[in-house]
Parts: structure tokens; sequence; C-alpha cells
């Protein structure tokens, strides 16, 4: 919920044509972020696949080596759905007008930090102000 320090934004302060421009790289951002998941199934699917293919006896080791493998790749792929899931919000707030605009402040996120951070919802002032109530995590 945005403060009362200042008016509170409605609309996207940006374009139409900086919308679509956002709006393109996003879904591109979103493209990638799907192919990388589906490649580490893959991934996931081709160790399952091998295991026990080996001519020279299983070693505990190996085994232990290759479920950690199989974490990190579960690890991932969970952090890339999380991703996209913030891709896709930020495509909501382009087709519902309030990409743009800071939750936190109801002021607008200036053009610099969404180019950095295309899928952000917060502007560098509310996000300094979380960290500074987290102990500056």
């Amino acid at each position: 919920m945005p403060t009362k320090e200042a008016k509170a934004l409605t609309k996207s302060p940006l374009s139409k044509k900086d919308l679509e421009m956002f709006r393109k790289l996003l879904e591109a951002k979103r493209v990638q972020a799907l192919e990388e998941i589906e490649a580490m199934r893959e991934q996931i699917e081709d160790q399952r696949e091998h295991e026990g293919d080996s001519a020279y006896s299983f070693h505990m080791a190996d085994a232990g080596t290759d479920a950690m493998e199989r974490e990190k790749l579960y690890l991932m792929i969970a952090r890339q759905q999380k991703y996209v899931g913030y891709v896709d919000r930020a495509l909501d707030r382009i087709a519902n007008g309030t990409y743009g605009i800071c939750k936190v402040t109801g002021k607008a996120i200036p053009k610099e930090r969404l180019l950095a951070v295309p899928h952000t919802e917060i502007s560098m002032e509310a996000k300094k102000k979380q960290q500074k109530g987290r102990g500056g995590e």
C-alpha cells in the first residue's frame, strides 16, 4: 500500500512506446527462462536414464555427486519458475496500465531501474527502506 508522502500514481508514467518496448523485453526474458527450465528438466531426465549405465562398479560417492547435481538443478528450476512469475506479474501490470509505479511509495519507478530490472515492482528508494528495516540484509 503506497505511503501518504506523495500523491500515488494510478496510471503508468511511461509512454505507449516505452510500455511496448518493456512488454517485448519481458516476453523475451520469459521465453528464455522457460527454455532454460526445459533444458534443466532434460538434463535431469538424461541423468536418470544414464544411472547405472557404467561398466564400472557403482560407488556411493558417485551416487552422492549425482544426487547433489540433481538437487542443484531442481533449485535452479524453482528459481527460474519464481522469476517467470515475476515477469508474468510485470506483463499484467503493463496490460492493466500500472507498470512503472512503485507498489510501496506509489511514485514512478525511474526508467533506468526498469531497464536494469524490468520485472521490479518497487523503486530503489523503497528497496533501500526495506533493507534498512531488515537490518541491511
